[in-house]
């Protein structure tokens, strides 16, 4: 049996986006669910896009999110050097010897002449005019000096016929394709050679990336049996769409991984979001940690159907992930939120993060949760009405001065005595409990949601601060 073998083959030109993320966590669980192993190798023959710092963002963005690979430029491994741009020399020899073998040929046209080939509706395609060069001429060119590149030589006519394990049989016309460039003039090689070339010598079984290059596989399956390689099992995923007329794109915001993290997400609740953009485990499963995602995985749950990305299930389930933290574990993750509150460093941190982790979905709603606590003011009384509750400002106005002698004359100011002081003057006034605990947490807020109610607020606020906002809320209802 075929040892497994996926790769992740990143261009670093910014950071990680979500379509990208995705493939790569396809590559991890389908390698590790048979056994086999994960390589990171980073493309970067497209010098003009590269971007300073994008390789960083790759293996701290794959780091973060718990995929990890086996081999790759900064681990290693027996198939390196795992950056294209170390591996130039190996791209030329292969593409020389794919000239000798009739599948690619030397081109010297210049840029004036290709810009001819330009038809009337702006469409330019190679008219193979080079590979009509005789071998002496082809190397008296080179020995002048002359620029050029190598271009793949595709059949004029014929149909290229080949099996992707989720989309099934797919057929290209030849004529519909272009002898694309395989090395450019700079020596460095296009992708459509190098990834060829490399996922050969890499011994990369399977081969996971987007639809979008369902049409052009066949260009690399010429080279593949030219060369005489045995060809990599294709699987192809489905795009991931904004929603239903665009694609998920850094154009529109939020693509990228960093982006959701720097928002308030959890690594694994982005992870685990992705991984259900194109895959339905049979077991109907939502919540799901990377092992048992390795566990569940399976291409007969892969969608042929664009996904569409939908911020309301993604927050859903980054909340579920925030509740199973403990107090600490929140604390930790939400610390960098804390600090850009007004309360940051003035209430107790690890209280409040009891209250916050069932009651916020992204760790960056916490500055608004919580800006009360130093934000208050004038607010309008009629936030006492509360239909269920059976409450409203005349109602507030008489149980606010009963609330505030209750607690100015609290033994001590803990959880319990709070409460037994409050709910105890509801059954001395023969009140709902609610009609006691709604006025009381407005009074106390100025908010009619506030993360916990009015015995969690006391708490946080302490004894002095609740009582001078039980006397400004009782003059404001008196004005």
């Amino acid at each position: 049996m075929e040892k497994i073998r996926t790769r992740f083959a990143p261009s670093p030109t910014g950071f990680m986006h979500l379509g990208g993320l995705r493939t790569a966590l396809y590559c991890y669980l389908y390698s590790k669910k048979h056994g086999g192993d994960f390589i990171l190798r980073i493309e970067d023959t497209d010098q003009e896009r590269f971007v300073e710092g994008a390789v960083e963002v790759i293996y701290s963005s794959l780091n973060e999110s718990g995929i990890c690979y086996d081999e790759g430029p900064d681990k290693g491994g027996e198939f390196g050097p795992y950056v294209q741009s170390e591996r130039k020399a190996i791209y030329l020899e292969y593409a020389k010897k794919l000239v000798e073998l009739g599948g690619a040929y030397y081109c010297f046209c210049t840029k004036e002449r290709l810009e001819s080939l330009t038809d009337e509706n702006g469409n330019r395609k190679y008219d193979k005019h080079c590979l009509k060069l005789s071998k002496e001429e082809v190397e008296a060119r080179i020995a002048a000096g002359e620029p050029y590149v190598i271009r793949q030589n595709i059949p004029l006519e014929g149909t290229s016929v080949y099996e992707d394990m989720v989309f099934g049989t797919i057929s290209v016309d030849y004529a519909d394709l272009e002898d694309n460039i395989l090395i450019k003039s700079d020596g460095l090689p296009t992708y459509n050679f190098a990834n060829v070339v490399d996922d050969h010598l890499m011994k990369i079984s399977h081969v996971i990336r987007g639809t979008e290059y369902l049409s052009s596989t066949p260009k690399y399956n010429l080279m593949y049996d030219t060369f005489g390689w045995e060809r990599p099992h294709y699987i192809h995923l489905p795009i991931i769409m904004k929603d239903q007329t665009r694609k998920l794109s850094k154009r529109y915001g939020d693509a990228n991984f960093d982006d959701f993290v720097n928002k308030g997400y959890l690594p694994e609740a982005i992870v685990n979001y992705v991984a259900l953009l194109g895959w339905s485990p049979k077991e109907n499963v939502e919540k799901m940690t990377m092992a048992q995602m390795i566990e569940l995985f399976s291409l007969d749950g892969v969608s042929k159907s664009p996904s569409i990305f939908d911020d309301v299930k993604l927050r859903w389930l980054n909340g579920e992930y925030l509740k199973e933290l403990s107090d600490e574990e929140f604390l930790k993750v939400a610390t960098p939120f804390f600090k850009q509150s007004k309360v940051y460093g003035k209430y107790d941190l690890l209280q409040l993060s009891a209250l916050l982790k069932t009651r916020v979905e992204i760790l960056s709603e916490i500055p608004d949760k919580i800006n009360f606590l130093e934000e208050f003011g004038e607010y309008d009384t009629a936030l006492f009405f509360h239909k269920k509750m059976k409450t409203d400002a005349e109602l507030a106005k008489t149980v606010l001065p009963w609330i505030r002698e209750k607690l100015a004359s609290a033994p001590s100011f803990d959880h319990d005595t709070i409460h037994d002081l409050l709910i105890g003057l509801a059954t001395e006034k023969e009140m709902k409990n609610g009609q006691i605990l709604w006025p009381a947490r407005v009074a106390l807020s100025g908010k009619d949601v506030t993360p916990g109610g009015a015995i969690e607020l006391a708490l946080i606020l302490g004894k002095e601060e609740c009582l001078r906002r039980i006397d400004f809320s009782i003059n404001l209802l008196n004005k």
